[in-house]
């Protein structure tokens, strides 16, 4: 990711600063910072990018050996904007016809994947391409045969998909495979017609899902969960909001890492809006991820 270091329209904008960027880059990298073991697939061209991603994401303490590198294909990247008011950046994809997008069904190790004890999927990946899609699809099954959570973070990118139809079918129809939902509250109200948090939570409780947590910004975050029933939790407080991107990746890193350590729905929510409240007082995906330690000073 390219991000502006000056305000304006991106046309104008001389200045860029490289990041890694991508919800399922952003979300490894925060639980690999809180000492889980992950892994992440993908595939890159073999241009300088790619060794700039490589070398980034691994020093993280990410497994990135089922990453292939293609010289005939390119890197994916994109372009965020640079706002002051807290407002969301512009961002400009170019993700499309990317080594990424050719990812297919065939590349998906299933043994490697049923040796996972948790699966992270997002909406993000499954637009790039049909075989985008069809890979997504396997790696939910396998991990579904084989005993594994997953958990689903709708990140909506209209841009990426050919219609908002396709794009509330095939999201919709993904969630339902997934054991953990994990949605924005516009998001939710945009791919399910209802509201409420409540009747956000409820339409994937209904088609599946066992545990549903809405990112409700400001207001914190509520749940609905198969086994606790619901509830919410307040948002920290946040002395000013500087960049919105990455925060709901805080989020899911936040109850993604809690609930794998058997904490209670409360305590992941808590977690979640505690992460998500550090991403956005910090420009960049990954600089408001917190370490262990961190955490652990924190006390959550």
């Amino acid at each position: 990711m390219f991000i502006a270091d000056e305000g304006g329209p991106l046309e104008n904008v001389q200045r860029f600063s490289k990041r890694t960027a991508g919800a399922e880059t952003n979300v490894a990298i925060g639980l690999a910072r809180l000492g889980l073991a992950v892994s992440w697939q993908s595939r890159l061209g073999a241009d300088s990018m790619a060794r700039f991603l490589l070398g980034a994401i691994g020093a993280e303490g990410v497994d990135c050996s089922r990453v292939v590198c293609d010289p005939t294909q390119r890197t994916g990247f994109m372009f965020k904007g640079r706002v002051d008011d807290g407002s969301d950046p512009p961002i400009e994809y170019h993700r499309q016809g990317s080594a990424a997008s050719r990812l297919g069904p065939g590349d998906i190790d299933a043994t490697w994947i049923a040796g996972a004890r948790h699966l992270h999927v997002s909406g993000v990946f499954p637009a790039l391409s049909a075989s985008t899609l069809a890979a997504t699809r396997k790696a939910m099954a396998v991990a579904r045969a084989a005993g594994a959570t997953i958990g689903f973070d709708p990140n909506l990118r209209p841009s990426l998909w050919p219609s908002q139809e396709k794009m509330r079918e095939t999201v919709n129809d993904l969630a339902a495979h997934a054991d953990w939902v994990l949605p924005g509250i516009e998001e939710g109200r945009l791919l399910t017609g209802h509201d409420t948090p409540e009747g956000i939570a409820r339409f994937y409780r209904e088609r599946g899902a066992r545990r549903v947590v809405l990112k409700l910004g400001g207001d914190g975050a509520y749940f609905d969960d198969a086994d606790a029933g619901s509830g919410r939790v307040a948002a920290f407080p946040v002395a000013a909001v500087v960049d919105t991107v990455g925060a709901g990746d805080g989020f899911m890193v936040g109850v993604t890492s809690a609930l794998l350590e058997g904490r209670s729905i409360f305590d992941a929510a808590r977690r979640g809006a505690w992460i998500g409240a550090r991403c956005v007082q910090v420009r960049g995906d990954t600089e408001g991820l917190p370490t262990r330690a961190e955490l652990e000073a924190a006390r959550l």
